[in-house]
């Protein structure tokens, strides 16, 4: 670790070396006043390369880290104003200079011979993909990672200024809904020109000035000249020994009036193109705006409990995925787009997983349970999307959005079980879950603005429906609870278990802005919310000779049928004085619940006034600190209400409370962020505390690892309280520097039964976690880039604490004019703090690939966990237990692969 740290700071002073000598000065008008964001090139005149630039800052000023007696062009330019160029050589000491521009030409009327790296203007920054990029990326997330304030994640989302990315188009068109892991893992690197990031982004054009959009950030690709009305995009091919294969077309095409994109990808490499996490986000366009309201009502989303799947944690994925996206503009009054996706992922796991039971008041481990499993999951998930807009003038315009998602999910699962120190509860258990869930949303949008601009209207109307079939089936050798129809003496124990859950559910909201000047406005709000859901259960035994053995006991079925309403409107005052914006709000609530069943209705009807508040202080032009409030009713699903017994797993019963009353969240946000534009770094800063009252809390009697549990509103309020900061910036041309930190904190109060004494206590279970990451990445054209990290994750739980310590490594090399060398290598130092759990493990991923200037195709030969680690650790809180668990990863595998680019 001492010797990586080292090597870190070796890096950094290399830096600082290559490029001591410095040119500064400031960039202004003729009348001596600074001009911001003015853009300074210096390009080398004995290759006519750019090698340094800068932004100004507010008082103009200006820094180039350059050579040692080195000639340069030094271009300086400004929106508005002509052009300056002059010549300079460098010696040994630092230049000191001012530069003057003239009023009267645009920037744009002005032929520029070297593209400019980094562009300001207003809300957006336009990156120079060439500038930064040098011949080694494959995808557009790999020329994103070199740009001076921006990250990509492992996921795939894009972090621009430390603000998470919201929405990618190509050419000012959608990309997928606006999906930046399909965008960053696919669209080509080679065909993108710029790229533009959005800030305050409002895809409604009438409410950009209406609507708080500090937080919105979306990002918009150029494409090369060569790549417009014309059919462009790769086709890779590989496979390798142990039948290892990847087959992955792309294919592209954009026009004005028309677009299409081809996606596929087929592969048993571990790469899963669409997960469960994605499928899940996938909002197909509809916006969530009830969000402000003050209400919030769960619907469970059919896929939840699929989503604990991870493709790292795999021993075998075998995945095929196919996407389709279009965009039609016939006129300019009306535009079509929709994108459709099927995929198919088969894994394997095998874990080993250590967990205890937790008493609630000492947080010390009451039962033990050792696991060993194994599971098989065959998954097929499908959406399509479709999406009309009229807009025939800026004042009016008409947006429908039809999204639908189904999808076929089989699990089987095999486990192992030894017990301590109820070791009669240990034996062999094959569960399976299955499920076909089905949702059809549409949303239907439409905004109008007066004439004078000061009324704005808005009405959102959304419809959704839902329908699901869960069926889960146990097998035991024992039976761990005792069921009134139960037939004993069988050889097998199996129980299965028939679920039916379908969910109405429609919104309406109409919004009324007058804006009385620019620094006052005012918003009502008419809305409603009415949602009907349906629950059926059935838990039945099937004996060997086949015979289906039905519980039909009332205590062991649901016939549920649940009704909610709210009928709610609002008011909010924005106004400015001075530097600060202030938003204050209230939402008068009317609430009417009523649940059926067995043969009775429980009817829940009030009335509440739910404030909310927001106040922005604006620092600087870039520099902001906000603080929001609100109160928010939080209503269940209707699982949580159901009141005969259901199986939750093959040792847990759960038995819904028809009487739970909603919860109330306090909400306090505080948000700090900060853009210098001179050397492109970020600050970004927040606290969140939530404090939830009457909130919905587990109750559990517990016989070893077997439960009984059921709902109840605490007396106690739940606490979360979670802090981030991330810190990023350039230094001089060609580094980059990440810093990070997250801290959370939670309290939660549940009741659980005490088996020696019989008694009920309620008591509070508290966790801690921490993470800390640091960076530094060199971005240079010629040489190799480097990315050197390194994070540490901290979980304390009532009876552990756990630790990661995960330095990493990444180089890139692009050489002998073709030649590109990729590696990876990541380091895992896991252990806890009661020193009877140490595993060290580290993956290397290698690449070696040759691609001819301007020529058509690519030869690649991957080695990927070249070192042939088996298995990797994880853990994970409840609210009764912790676990720790050891998963079995995919071996090492070469791939040799071929691409031809269109």
């Amino acid at each position: 670790m001492k010797r990586f740290i080292l090597l870190l700071v070796l890096i950094a002073a290399t830096g600082l070396k290559a490029q001591s000598i410095k040119f500064e000065g400031f960039v202004k008008d003729t009348l001596g006043q600074p001009l911001e964001m003015a853009n300074v090139l210096a390009v080398n005149s004995s290759n006519n390369e750019t090698e340094a630039y800068s932004i100004t800052s507010e008082n103009g000023k200006f820094s180039l880290g350059l050579k040692k007696n080195t000639t340069y062009k030094i271009q300086a330019s400004f929106i508005g104003f002509e052009p300056e160029e002059f010549e300079l050589t460098t010696t040994d000491r630092t230049v000191l200079r001012e530069i003057k521009l003239k009023e009267g030409v645009l920037l744009e009327g002005v032929e520029i011979v070297h593209d400019i790296p980094v562009r300001i203007s207003g809300d957006t920054i336009v990156y120079n993909s060439d500038s930064f990029t040098n011949g080694t990326e494959r995808k557009l997330g790999e020329v994103l990672k070199k740009l001076p304030g921006i990250e990509v994640t492992p996921e795939g989302d894009i972090i621009a200024e430390g603000k998470q990315v919201t929405k990618l188009m190509v050419e000012g068109k959608d990309f997928f809904d606006g999906d930046t892991k399909i965008g960053t893992k696919n669209i080509p690197a080679d065909a993108v020109d710029k790229i533009e990031v959005l800030k305050n982004y409002n895809e409604v054009s009438q409410l950009k000035y209406v609507e708080d959009n500090k937080d919105n950030v979306a990002m918009n690709i150029k494409l090369k000249e060569g790549k417009k009305n014309f059919w462009f995009g790769d086709i890779t091919a590989g496979g390798g020994p142990d039948e290892r294969f990847a087959f992955n077309p792309n294919l592209f095409y954009y026009s004005p009036k028309y677009s299409v994109n081809l996606i596929g990808n087929y592969n048993n490499t571990g790469e899963i193109p669409f997960t469960f996490e994605d499928y899940f986000k996938f909002s197909g366009g509809l916006k969530q705006f009830m969000k402000k309201g003050g209400s919030n009502f769960f619907v469970i989303p059919p896929e939840l409990e699929s989503l604990i799947m991870q493709n790292n944690k795999a021993k075998q994925v075998t995945s095929r995925f196919n996407a389709a996206n279009f965009g039609y503009n016939p006129n300019k009054k009306w535009s079509f787009n929709g994108f459709g996706i099927l995929s198919n992922n088969s894994i394997d796991t095998q874990n080993n997983t250590l967990s205890s039971i937790l008493d609630t008041q000492t947080g010390e481990a009451v039962t033990t349970q050792y696991k060993e499993g194994t599971a098989i999951s065959k998954n097929t998930l499908a959406m399509l999307k479709l999406n009309g807009n009229f807009k025939p003038n800026d004042r009016f315009e008409v947006n429908y959005d039809l999204f639908v998602k189904g999808s076929k999910l089989n699990t089987r699962n095999y486990s192992n079980t030894t017990v301590y120190p109820n070791t009669e509860q240990g034996q062999e258990i094959t569960d399976s879950n299955s499920k076909n869930p089905f949702s059809l949303s549409q949303n239907l949008d439409i905004y109008h603005t007066s004439k004078n601009e000061k009324n704005v209207f808005a009405l959102n109307v959304q419809q959704l429906y839902q329908d699901e079939d869960p069926f889960y089936n146990a097998i035991q050798q024992q039976t761990p609870f005792t069921f009134p129809e139960f037939i004993a003496g069988q050889e097998r124990n199996n129980l299965n278990q028939e679920k039916f859950v379908k969910t109405s559910k429609l919104d309406a909201k109409l919004d009324y802005y007058y804006i009385i000047n620019k620094q006052n406005q005012l918003n009502l709000t008419f809305a409603n919310t009415y949602a009907y859901q349906n629950f059926n259960s059935h838990i039945f035994q099937l004996l060997d000779n086949g015979t289906k053995n039905d519980f039909n006991d009332a205590t062991l079925n649901n016939k549920v049928n649940y009704r909610f309403n709210d009928a709610f409107a609002g008011i909010h005052y924005k106004f400015v004085l001075g530097d600060f914006t202030l938003n204050p709000g209230v939402t008068f609530h009317t609430y009417n619940t009523t649940s059926n069943q067995l043969d009775s209705d429980y009817k829940n009807n009030f009335t509440r006034l739910l404030p909310d508040f927001n106040v922005d202080y604006t620092i600087g032009k870039n520099e902001s600190i906000r603080y929001d409030f609100a109160l928010v009713n939080n209503f269940t699903d209707i699982t949580y209400l159901a009141e005969g017994t259901f199986l939750n797993s093959y040792n847990s019963l759960y038995n819904g409370n028809r009487a739970l009353n909603n919860s109330v969240s306090q909400n306090h946000s505080l948000y700090y962020q900060n853009f210098n534009s001179f050397n492109m770094s970020h600050l970004n800063a927040n606290i969140n505390y939530n404090k939830v009252t009457d909130a919905v809390n587990a109750k559990a009697d517990f016989d070893g690892i077997n439960s009984v549990q059921t709902s109840f509103n605490s007396a106690y309020a739940n606490q979360n309280l979670t802090a981030s900061v991330g810190y990023g910036r350039s230094v001089f041309r060609n580094y980059k520097i990440n810093v990070g930190a997250n801290l959370g904190w939670s309290k939660a109060h549940n009741i659980q039964k005490n088996d020696q004494t019989g008694e009920w206590t309620e008591s509070p279970l508290e966790s801690y976690n921490q993470k800390y990451s640091t960076a530094i990445t060199t971005t240079f054209n010629n040489l190799p880039s480097l990315t050197l990290g390194y994070s540490l994750n901290v979980s304390n739980y009532p009876n552990d604490a756990y630790l990661t310590h995960r330095p990493n490594a990444k180089l890139e090399y692009y050489f002998l004019n073709g030649f590109s060398l990729v590696s990876n290598y990541q380091l895992y130092n896991y252990s806890n703090h009661s020193k009877t759990i140490k595993n060290k493990y580290d993956f290397l991923d290698l690449s070696l690939s040759y691609h001819k200037p301007d020529g058509a195709w690519d030869y690649r030969i991957s080695a990927t966990n070249l070192l042939n680690t088996k298995t990797i650790n994880s853990d994970n809180f409840s609210q009764f237990s912790s676990s720790t668990s050891l998963y079995t990863v995919q071996p090492r595998y070469l791939l040799l692969s071929l691409t031809y680019k269109l």
